[in-house]
Parts: structure tokens; C-alpha cells; sequence
């Protein structure tokens, strides 16, 4: 028996790599791919079933007939700490005219949220949300806060905060109110 040791181009090397790369990438792209559920402007809002730090059981249809912003944050998030003061304001100044806040804790236990409510003085319903919840939502990074109509629809999505986007969301809400 005669040992023979095969010894291989260096660029045959890499058309065979760049061959099977090819391969398992179109074996990827033919799969199947489960969708990642986004909500979309001028789509409903995804259903929801939660329950607020204060105990009160809410779901999408109790906000039918208000305009909703749910304000997706964490309390260690300094991004999401600045939206507040402005939600707080928003919902002071719109509130009587139909606009509902809802805060919507992504990532936190129940006891930091209360006490994060409290420092913060927060005056509208916070709820705890669960991975289902925020799988339906589509979220990735945070703060993220959707606008939804009278009707049920996302009308707008902001995600992070800026000054430019606090304009814009209260122009939006001025509108949907007057609708």
C-alpha cells in the first residue's frame, strides 16, 4: 500500500468554500422563515390582555374611541426616562380630549416599576409586559411608542426619542383628537 497525499490547489481551495457557501445559503433562503411580527402603520394594533401596576385588567378594546400612545421602556433606560416628562404632558394637556397614555415596562420586576412610577410621578396606567406582548409588538430596542386611533389602527411609531419626534407626536395627536 502506497500512502499518497493528495495536495490541493490554494484556489481550488476557495471555489469549493465559495461553492459550499453558495449552497448552504440558498438552502437557507429556500426555508421557510417565520415572519417577525412588526405592526405596521394603517394596520390594527395587536391585541392585548395585561394587567397595570395598580391592578387593573386593560386590553386593546378598552382604548376604542381614544387616541393611545403605549410607551414601550425599561426604567434603567436613560432614552426612555426622557420620554416621560413629555408623556406626562401630553397626557395632562390632551387627556379631557380623548388621548390615553399607557406605559408599558419591558424588562423590569413589578416592585422596581411602582417605585420608578412614584420618583417619576407618572399619572397614567404602567403595566408589566410579558415576552408574548412584546413579541407581538415587534420589539427590538426601546423606547418605542405607538400611536394607535380611535379606531384601533398604528397610525405612527417612534422609535427613541428626540426633540423633532415630540413635535411630531403631538402635531399627530392634535389630529387624530380632531378626527
Amino acid at each position: 500500500m502506497t500512502g499518497r497525499v493528495s495536495r490541493q490547489n490554494p484556489s481550488e481551495g476557495r471555489l469549493i468554500a465559495a461553492l459550499a457557501a453558495a449552497l448552504l445559503l440558498a438552502l437557507l433562503l429556500a426555508l421557510p422563515v417565520p415572519a417577525l411580527a412588526v405592526p405596521q402603520k394603517g394596520k390594527p394594533a395587536p391585541p392585548f390582555k395585561t394587567v397595570t401596576t395598580s391592578g387593573q385588567q386593560v386590553t386593546l378594546a378598552n382604548y376604542k374611541g381614544y387616541v393611545l400612545i403605549m410607551d414601550f421602556f425599561a426604567t434603567w433606560c436613560r432614552p426612555c426616562q426622557l420620554t416621560i416628562p413629555h408623556l406626562i404632558e401630553l397626557n395632562r394637556k390632551f387627556g379631557r380630549q380623548g388621548l390615553q397614555v399607557l406605559g408599558m415596562s419591558v424588562g423590569d420586576e413589578e416592585a422596581s416599576v411602582r417605585e420608578f412610577i412614584s420618583e417619576k410621578k407618572i399619572s397614567y396606567p404602567v403595566a408589566v409586559t410579558d415576552e408574548d406582548l412584546q413579541t407581538d409588538y415587534g420589539l427590538r430596542s426601546i423606547p418605542v411608542m405607538y400611536v394607535v386611533n380611535k379606531k384601533g389602527v398604528i397610525v405612527e411609531t417612534f422609535r427613541g426619542y428626540n426633540d423633532e419626534a415630540e413635535k411630531k407626536m403631538e402635531v399627530l395627536i392634535r389630529k387624530l383628537l380632531a378626527e
